[in-house]
């Protein structure tokens, strides 16, 4: 049942929100094409633009992963999955089909619902936990908003999930002081080489991994000092499992070294901070982990339905997070799931300190990605699911207790059914919320911006953005392939305009195609940072004031008559 509630959220209006620049560059280099087919410097035609995204019949496995390693800073398992993935699907309009690309990480998303079940299960051996962990992924927002992306995240969630399970494992026969099966250690390895193929961010997920086997070690020493036990069978294992996964990584430092060069792909997460910007990670962090749970739309731009959407979302917290965290310390009262409650804290614990050491000490904001936080939302999940099967079920003494007078358990009671009907169904209205793009709002509106341009220009149009890198590139694929959907433009041209370390590279090629050009024409700068060219100020500009704002595109706007 979850499953299917799981998979129907994830393919609801999978195609309705137009793909954006991270969405375009898994589509491109999954075909085993390559942005550098693009021109620069030059007027080109929206055709020319998407050319990458057309389907490349002598591409090869082997095109894929050489794209990836020279252009990209990702490693390219899912890449290569998607390359065959795609093949089964026919193309939109002689371009590849979004629907089929964005197919692929749905349904690998919707896995990872019986997965958490697994790990629920095994890490409490109760299947109402295993149940009410896969019920709230099923519906979880975050889930939702990762799995309708043509990106390799929800892979990366399966493998976290999978090596948290064997974490699972290995912890119960570091209690037992009994060693790990052979085949679970083999297994733990195959699932940490996955999961660093699929994202490099995968290691922070093994970090975590690492501070909770130090603690599981630090617990032992408590209760027998000798320092002889870390030579134990038990301990051995899993120094092969480290030893393993540690060589499997190896391969790809090469390869992480080399995408280093390529700084600007990651410039968006870099910069320094004044003032107040010190405490925005703090609350990047703290709306990534809500909206994990629940995210009604605070995005939206009306305020009479910011505003109520704000107030219902604070009353739900107020009312549900002292029931959630009352389940946690009930359940840390029970001595056999109290270390699987410690596993997972610490898991989230040690991610979350890992993301600000990034951010406050290496300069690197990764708060300011939410999709980066699926190194440990499968543990998240796993603890909602915990505490909720202590509302549901709770322990006999909790309800003597009730009965009376003596409220240990909190407002919810023996009502808690009720309690975890609610959680669940908030986190429903939240998915929704997700897939009618009301929240996790796309961070570019090619569609807005075309409709536009639709509206004030009769006139030929020339759209012209700086390049850097092919980020931008993206973005404008994005307003041509929204251009060749609706078939109303005339005769649109865009113009790339390359900029390495001087501004004025990009000036001079806009001067250039601008003397080109025959009037009259309407000159769209969008995303433009470099100094106006002469030539456009021979063009009438239009009151940007009178004009609608539309997100990712920053635009200015000439009659070149």
């Amino acid at each position: 049942m979850w499953l299917i509630i799981g998979i129907s959220l994830r393919l609801a209006n999978l195609t309705a929100k137009p793909p954006w620049t991270d969405e375009f560059s898994t589509l491109v280099f999954s075909l085993g094409n390559t942005f550098l087919a693009v021109p620069l410097d030059q007027a080109i035609a929206p055709d020319i633009l998407l050319q990458p995204l057309q389907p490349n019949p002598v591409a090869t496995v082997g095109d894929v992963i050489h794209n990836l390693v020279t252009q990209d800073n990702h490693p390219p398992l899912y890449f290569v999955l998607a390359y065959l993935w795609m093949k089964l699907f026919p193309s939109d309009g002689g371009l590849v089909s979004l629907f089929g690309a964005r197919l692929l990480p749905a349904l690998i998303g919707a896995a990872s619902i019986p997965c958490v079940y697994v790990l629920g299960k095994v890490a409490f051996r109760s299947s109402l936990v295993g149940h009410l962990t896969a019920a709230m992924m099923a519906v979880s927002p975050y889930g939702v908003f990762l799995a309708q992306e043509a990106r390799h995240y929800t892979l990366a969630i399966l493998w976290v999930t999978a090596s948290l399970t064997c974490l699972v494992i290995a912890t119960r026969h570091i209690q037992n002081r009994t060693p790990l099966p052979i085949w679970i250690a083999l297994l733990w390895v195959g699932i940490n080489a996955l999961g660093v193929a699929t994202h490099y961010f995968f290691t922070l997920t093994l970090c975590t991994e690492a501070v909770v086997l130090i603690f599981l070690a630090w617990l032992q020493l408590q209760t027998n000092s000798k320092f002889s036990l870390f030579f134990s069978p038990s301990w051995r294992r899993i120094y092969a499992v480290a030893t393993g996964t540690f060589v499997a990584g190896l391969i790809w430092i090469p390869i992480f070294l080399e995408n280093k060069n390529r700084g600007l792909l990651t410039e968006w997460i870099r910069g320094s901070r004044v003032g107040l910007d010190w405490l925005s990670p703090i609350f990047q962090a703290l709306g990534t982990l809500i909206a994990m749970i629940c995210l009604l739309p605070v995005e939206s731009s009306q305020l009479l339905v910011v505003i109520p959407s704000g107030v219902v979302m604070l009353i739900f917290f107020i009312w549900a997070v002292p029931i959630l965290l009352r389940g946690i310390k009930i359940q840390l009262k029970h001595p056999e799931n109290r270390i699987m409650i410690q596993v997972f804290i610490g898991v989230v614990i040690s991610a979350i300190a890992l993301f600000f050491i990034f951010t406050y000490f290496l300069g690197i904001d990764l708060t300011r990605g939410a999709r980066y936080n699926f190194v440990y939302f499968p543990a998240i999940v796993v603890l909602l699911g915990a505490s909720l099967a202590v509302c549901w079920h709770p322990p006999q003494m909790e309800i003597e207790q009730e009965k009376n007078g003596i409220t240990s358990i909190g407002k919810w009671g023996i009502n808690g059914k009720k309690a975890v009907m609610l959680i669940w169904l908030m986190g429903f209205f939240s998915a929704v919320t997700v897939i009618c793009n009301l929240g996790y709002q796309k961070y570019y509106r090619p569609d807005l911006f075309v409709q536009l341009i639709q509206q004030i220009s009769p006139t030929p149009v020339l759209i012209a953005t700086t390049h850097k890198t092919y980020v931008h590139t993206g973005e404008m694929m994005g307003v041509a392939r929204e251009i060749k959907l609706a078939n109303s433009l005339k005769n649109p041209l865009f113009l790339l305009a390359h900029q390495a370390q001087d501004p004025n590279t990009s000036t001079i090629a806009l001067e250039n195609t601008l003397k080109k050009l025959p009037r009259p024409f309407d000159l769209w700068l969008v995303n433009f940072h470099a100094p106006v060219a002469e030539a456009v100020k021979t063009c009438v500009i239009s009151d940007s004031q009178s004009l609608p704002s539309v997100d990712g595109y920053e635009y200015e706007l000439y009659h070149c008559q």
